[in-house]
C-alpha cells in the first residue's frame, strides 16, 4: 500500500494482529469469473452441456470459498489493525457479492440445469430469470468504478519495498495502482453491461462482457497465484 512505501525500511508487521487471505481470494475470484464467461460461452453457442453437476461443484466451491472470506472480511475488517482498513472494503464487500452470487448459480444449476437448454429456445426465459439478480450485477459494477477511481486517486495497492517483486516498484506506486484498478474497470464495465446483454440475449454486448470477465478473471487468477510467492516473501521480510 501506499502508505507503507514512505516508512522507514525496517518495517515491521504484527502479523498476528492482521490475518491477510486474500491470495486465495484473487484465485477464486478470477477463475470463477472464468467460468463464467466459459459457461456463458457454451449456453451462447447453443452447446448445452449434459451434466450440470460439474458446472454447480465449481461454482458452489469457489463461491463458498469467496463467501466466507469475503464475509469475515466485511464483517470483522481484519485488516484494519495495522493502517489497512480500505482493504477490508476493496477485496471483502466484492468477493462477498460474488461469493453469495456463484452459490445462487450454483443451487439452480444443480437443481434446474436443464431449464437453460429450453432457455436457448425460449430467449426471454433467460433474462426473465436473471433479470432481477442482474440489478445487483449492475450495482456493484458500479462500486466496481468507485473502488478504481478510489485506487487511482490515492494511490493504493502499491506494494512496500519489503514484498518481493511487487516491491521492486515501490517507487512507482501508480504503476501497481494503475493495474489493479484497471482490473476492477474491467469487471465493473462487464458488469454494468450484464443486464442490458442479458435483455439482448447475446450479441456484441455479450461478447463484450465476455472479453471484460475473461481478461479480469485470468488477471486476477495470474496475480493471486504470484502473490502466494510475494506475500509470503513479505510476511518474512515484516515479522
Amino acid at each position: 500500500m501506499a502508505w507503507l512505501v514512505k516508512v522507514a525500511p525496517e518495517l515491521k508487521i504484527d502479523w498476528a494482529r492482521m490475518p491477510t487471505y486474500n491470495t486465495i481470494m484473487a484465485v477464486a475470484a478470477g477463475v470463477g469469473l472464468l467460468l463464467v464467461v466459459g459457461l456463458g460461452r457454451e449456453l451462447l453457442r447453443g452447446r448445452v452441456p449434459d451434466h450440470f453437476e460439474g458446472w454447480a461443484l465449481a461454482f458452489g466451491v469457489l463461491g463458498l470459498i469467496l463467501t466466507l472470506t469475503g464475509l469475515h472480511m466485511t464483517l470483522t475488517w481484519p485488516l484494519a489493525g495495522q493502517g489497512f482498513p480500505f482493504d477490508n472494503i476493496v477485496f471483502g464487500e466484492p468477493s462477498l457479492a460474488f461469493g453469495v452470487l456463484m452459490l445462487a448459480a450454483a443451487l439452480y444449476l444443480w437443481r434446474k440445469g436443464v431449464l437453460l437448454a429450453a432457455a436457448l429456445d425460449r430467449p426471454g426465459l433467460l433474462a426473465r430469470t436473471a433479470g432481477p439478480i442482474s440489478l445487483f450485477v449492475f450495482g456493484m459494477g458500479l462500486a466496481c468504478f468507485g473502488i478504481a477511481a478510489a485506487g487511482w486517486t490515492y494511490t493504493l495497492f502499491a506494494a512496500p519495498p519489503q514484498e518481493p517483486i511487487s516491491g521492486a516498484f515501490a517507487d512507482l506506486p501508480l504503476l501497481e495502482a494503475t493495474f489493479i484498478s484497471g482490473l476492477y474497470v474491467l469487471v465493473g464495465l462487464g458488469a454494468v453491461l450484464f443486464p442490458f446483454a442479458l435483455r439482448a440475449g447475446g450479441g456484441g454486448l455479450a461478447t463484450t462482457v465476455g472479453v471484460c470477465w475473461g481478461l479480469a478473471g485470468l488477471a486476477f487468477t495470474l496475480f493471486g497465484a504470484l502473490n502466494y510467492f510475494t506475500h509470503i516473501g513479505l510476511i518474512i521480510n515484516t515479522m
